[in-house]
């Protein structure tokens, strides 16, 4: 069997936004302890006209490759063409690609038929995409069935894999922790005194990106349930909302609780990350639909339990009653209790420990380790 020592990761890192941008960076990191690796991403990620707002962030470096060269035009097949050739002047052994949406199928397939003497895996953050469409299928099926192995990140994405493509090398390693957001280590007071928030009061953090699917409408229907048992609690919602913000607004003011609201409208730079996990008590994650989570894995960095719903690889993340509760999607009643629950501070202090106790599970270490599984089992 052939020694792995070279290593091209292909993905989005810093500056430009988003989990899998955070991901790819920190995955980086972790095998340069043992490989030698080269970093590749993107001279243009979506066109405008597909992806409007600001792609790139330059504000925080923490999640930088200095290396990284920035080379594929996601829409030009010369470029790709010739992408390929200077990943195959770098003479890797293993090439890993991320993919989480088949916009990238056309670019990653010329991409893989013109790689040469090495291995291609995918991690899969998103078999299919979470906005289903004609042809999401087949699309990913054709650009995956060109990898030797594949990682995903939850049982649903690997049923996913198996239907489109059953005899696919593959295994399943849980999201691993987002736990470089802890930039400044300020400590829970701390957070609390820069965000105005009160010693005494509870606080609920909904984070990222405001869609449809994750279900926000929920927690905010639970609210009153909530308030009734705990006066003093507040729900944080930061993040980036749509067009749909008014809907929001609408039924806060409806349910007359918006002095129990804080939101935080639009994207939040890395570096402002920090406060709101380090002064909350619980993270919720009410999604409709979902495969994972990387807001899970940044609130479990933070040793924050969750409330998520039973959607998805959402309760392979949670231990029910144990890292958090798991609860029937779309039932504001039961997300209601949970949170109820989990706010007792004995509850809180109990959730927070078993957090803690089960991080190897998401640590970066045991993604290298199914890394090397599956370099093994594909000689």
């Amino acid at each position: 069997m052939k020694e792995l020592k070279n290593i091209v990761v292909i993905g989005p890192v810093y500056p430009f936004k988003g989990g899998i941008a955070h991901y790819t960076g920190l995955l980086v990191k972790e095998l340069s302890k043992k490989y030698n690796v080269k970093t590749v991403s993107y001279k243009m990620q979506y066109p405008k006209i597909l992806f409007r707002k600001e792609q790139r962030d330059y504000e925080n470096k923490t999640f930088e490759i200095k290396d990284a060269q920035f080379l594929i035009n996601t829409a030009n097949p010369f470029n790709i063409i010739s992408s390929a050739k200077k990943i195959n002047e770098m003479k890797p052994d293993l090439v890993i690609i991320s993919w989480w949406h088949p916009y990238f199928a056309p670019c990653y397939s010329i991409l893989a038929s013109h790689l040469k003497n090495c291995k291609i895996a995918y991690i899969c953050h998103n078999v299919l995409p979470h906005e289903r469409f004609i042809f999401d299928k087949g699309l990913s099926k054709n650009t995956l069935k060109k990898a030797d192995f594949c990682i995903v990140h939850s049982e649903e994405d690997k049923q996913n894999l198996s239907e489109i493509l059953p005899k696919m090398l593959c295994k399943k390693n849980m999201h691993p922790t987002y736990n470089a957001f802890k930039i400044r280590g300020i400590s829970r007071d701390e957070a609390r005194t820069e965000l105005g928030i009160k010693p005494d009061e509870k606080i609920i953090l909904f984070f990222g990106l405001v869609r449809k699917y994750k279900g926000l409408i929920h927690i905010i229907n639970a609210m009153p349930d909530i308030i009734g048992q705990n006066p003093n609690v507040k729900l944080y919602i930061v993040g980036d909302f749509g067009k749909d913000k008014a809907d929001y607004i609408n039924r806060i003011n409806e349910l007359n609780i918006s002095s129990n609201i804080v939101i935080r409208d639009g994207y939040i730079p890395d570096n402002e990350v920090e406060p709101y996990f380090a002064a909350a008590d619980i993270n919720v994650c009410p999604y409709e639909s979902a495969t994972q989570s990387g807001i899970l894995q940044i609130a479990f960095g933070f040793g924050m339990p969750a409330i998520v719903t039973r959607v998805g690889g959402l309760p392979e993340v949670v231990t029910d009653g144990e890292t958090g509760y798991v609860v029937p999607p779309l039932d504001y009643k039961e997300l209601a209790n949970a949170v109820n629950k989990s706010l007792k501070d004995e509850e809180l202090i109990r959730l927070r420990d078993n957090v803690v106790k089960d991080s190897y599970r998401f640590s970066w270490e045991r993604m290298t380790e199914t890394i090397e599984e599956l370099w093994t089992e594909s000689h």
